[in-house]
């Protein structure tokens, strides 16, 4: 058979953007390109992409069931590996409770079918309040703060990058990310088409990064001053009258008299930005036609995650930018589900051993360790992760190292033998990518262009199991339910008859269930969900899952548009500008404009050719600049006499990392890459033979964000010597 030509989504980071595969006769990908059809992506392609094939045939991913062996693991089959884990979680539940079970959730959940559609029937099915995510090793403050404002954590604005005249950008680095709760193929394209159109780009961060490098101007800040810096911005607007809110808001006296202390003179000391140049920048957001402000994750893991959130889309409203063309806007995403009734509410309970707050149904990563180690009534005796690697991306993961080799029983849904899933009894490896079906559930909610496409499977299973139906399957298993059964009695399509009548029947359609078409109900609960969306069939519009299928490349939805006040789920159906639990905090941040700072502190930074721990095992993607190094500045080499190497170290552990000198770098600020410090005990052989350092050693897990217990990885305390 001759190669053929196929397409797909490609699902590494959160850009979306539309790949071009080339298949030979054994389903082996010979070669990646851009699809310059898509009307999203149009042909852009990143190193990650381009390596998708070498991703999706990589030789050391698990291809069946392993089980553990002594020291080891031996292949079993899947009826196997499902019987034991049965037996053993109806073990720990029957000796412990439902509440001595938990779940950690990678990011690469938000990029699969599986992912969106099974892992909710995973987390009922556990039955337990443990359930820990990456969400808040990154993102919780955005989703937390947009809850309080807007009523939903799932309705976040972003930058309408495509038609904005002004755009401020604080702890983001999209040309190495490729974008974060921002889903924008082709990032470094649109931010110079931005420039080239007349606009100006402004970025805060304590790097010049390529991002920075681009921009028209670039502000050095003091890493986990970004709130400072923003309030000091809504005080110049309240004080110099130029606010202009165009969108029906709560709370704006109680904003203006929070910001009323925060003088752009009273935050230089701690942000290291001249109030000239605060007060410039204020004017400047207010004086231009369209703006927005966009910050990321170097804002989200610092001290002050969620006020700084908050005080973003302030801005945005303040200035009168926030759902309107040009702004922050809220993206329309094709597949619709059941809306949120009522308002967002987070702490609805807390940790057992620390106290951390709940949010969106979730506990902070930053104490999963503490629930493993802690003897009592709910500690962690049984563990599922699925396709996260904690022990690299959460803090203190030494102490999640050994807590993990301590529980009773642990099963793991990966890809890998890594350095987390080394300690697990039995891990599930997913199919091929090119054998599962790509929609993009979650990223298209933060798009910056309405937009819809659909990758069914490529490849034949070859009697693997679809992740999904690992999913559905193991959510049976862990809850003592049938687990085995086949066809209209297996797992998966139980649940998904269990979701579809539940949607028509909230939806009043229970009638039209035949009316779903699809190759399995997979595809069918996509198909009720694109219909029910706002471009939907069965709500005025075209989409469906036909449609999807009939346009292979992508459809393109057009360009955001104003949806205030339909998406605010609030109780006053207004955007809430100053919710009482952030208010709360802004006592805390007063006090510290006047603390002293550390003499050194550490940041991470983001790399183009890597995506957190998991793409370490390619060749092509490690090496070069994509290095574990502890990037400073020459003059603070000069003054450590530093040589080679140096020992970094904080109040939670040290380090021995390769010194890289860069002018980039604030004087005073350390840097190092996140998802580094591969063990050689797993099986991947490339990353084990570049390993680098864990910075997450340094990593305080005592340390969090207050509002969202987020934990706080920018701006850490260090001390930097000779090695």
């Amino acid at each position: 058979m001759a190669p053929r030509t196929l397409l797909r989504t490609c699902p590494l980071c959160e850009a979306v953007c539309g790949l071009t595969l080339t298949l030979d006769d054994t389903d082996r990908v010979l070669s990646v390109r851009g699809d310059r059809e898509d009307p999203f992506s149009k042909g852009f392609l990143c190193p990650k992409g381009a390596s998708f094939g070498k991703l999706d045939d990589d030789p050391d991913l698990v291809a069946t069931p392993l089980i553990r062996e002594g020291a080891g693991f031996r292949a079993a089959g899947w009826d196997e590996a499902f019987e034991l884990i049965a037996a053993r979680f109806a073990e720990v539940v029957a000796a412990h409770g439902s509440g001595s079970t938990g779940i950690y959730l990678g990011n690469p959940n938000a990029h699969t079918v599986a992912g969106a559609l099974y892992l909710p029937a995973l987390i009922r099915a556990l039955s337990t309040r443990h359930i820990y995510t990456a969400s808040t090793a990154d993102q919780m403050p955005k989703q937390v703060a947009a809850g309080l404002m807007f009523g939903d954590p799932l309705t976040v604005p972003v930058p309408d990058l495509d038609r904005t005249d002004f755009l401020l950008m604080l702890g983001a680095n999209p040309l190495e990310s490729n974008g974060s709760l921002c889903t924008a193929p082709d990032f470094p394209g649109r931010l110079k088409a931005l420039r080239a159109r007349g606009g100006r780009l402004v970025v805060v961060d304590p790097r010049a990064t390529r991002t920075a490098a681009i921009a028209d101007e670039h502000l050095f800040i003091r890493p986990g001053a970004d709130a400072y810096l923003l309030f000091a911005v809504v005080h110049v607007l309240f004080a110099e009258e130029l606010t202009d809110v165009r969108v029906e808001v709560e709370g704006l006296d109680e904003l203006r008299a929070a910001a009323e202390d925060f003088t752009p003179e009273a935050v230089v000391a701690r942000t290291g930005i001249p109030a000239t140049a605060i007060r410039a920048l204020a004017r400047d957001l207010a004086a231009a036609p369209t703006a927005a402000v966009y910050a990321r994750i170097g804002t989200c893991t610092a001290e002050f995650g969620t006020l700084t959130q908050w005080l973003v889309d302030a801005i945005n409203a303040l200035t009168g930018n926030l759902d309107s063309p040009g702004g922050a806007m809220f993206a329309a995403a094709a597949a619709g589900g059941v809306a949120r009734s009522r308002p967002f509410r987070p702490g609805r309970w807390t940790s057992r051993v620390r106290g951390l707050p709940e949010a969106m149904g979730e506990l902070p990563v930053a104490t999963l360790a503490d629930e493993i180690e802690t003897p009592g009534d709910g500690q962690i005796k049984a563990l599922v992760t699925v396709a996260g690697n904690p022990v690299l991306s959460a803090p203190s993961g030494a102490r999640l190292d050994q807590g993990l080799a301590g529980l009773e029983f642990m099963v793991s849904v990966d890809r890998y033998v890594n350095e987390t899933t080394r300690h697990a009894d039995v891990i599930l490896p997913p199919p091929r990518s090119v054998q599962s079906p790509h929609f993009d559930f979650a990223l298209l909610q933060f798009a910056v262009r309405n937009y819809a496409r659909y990758s069914p499977p490529l490849v034949a299973l070859d009697g693997r199991p679809a992740e999904s139906a690992v999913i559905a399957r193991l959510a049976a298993a862990v809850s003592g339910q049938p687990h085995a059964g086949t066809g209209a009695q297996s797992p998966i399509a139980v649940i998904d008859e269990l979701v579809i009548a539940g949607m028509l029947h909230k939806a009043g359609m229970s009638d039209r269930r035949d009316e779903l078409t699809g190759a399995d109900t997979t595809e069918q609960r996509l198909d009720l969900m694109v219909k029910l969306g706002p471009y939907g069939e069965w709500n005025d519009g075209e989409l469906s899952l036909k449609t999807l299928l009939d346009n292979p490349h992508g459809i393109d939805l057009g360009p955001l548009r104003p949806r205030l006040p339909g998406v605010l789920r609030t109780a006053s159906g207004r955007v809430e500008l100053a919710p009482p639990q952030l208010l709360a905090d802004v006592a805390r941040l007063r006090d510290g404009r006047t603390a002293d700072a550390p003499e050194m502190v550490l940041i991470g930074r983001r790399q183009l050719r890597s995506n957190n721990s998991w793409m370490h095992n390619i060749a092509g993607l490690v090496g070069g600049s994509n290095r574990c190094t502890l990037q400073i500045h020459p003059d603070d080499v000069r003054r450590l006499g530093l040589g080679e190497q140096a020992e970094i170290t904080s109040a939670a552990g040290t380090l021995t990392v390769q010194v890289e000198p860069t002018p980039t770098i604030m004087p005073g600020v350390v840097s190092l890459p996140h998802g580094w410090g591969h063990a050689a005990s797993t099986t991947q052989s490339v990353a084990s033979a570049t390993a680098g350092v864990n910075a997450n050693v340094l990593t305080d897990d005592s340390v969090v964000d207050a509002i969202s217990g987020t934990a706080v990885f920018n701006g850490v305390p260090v001390t930097v010597g000779p090695a």
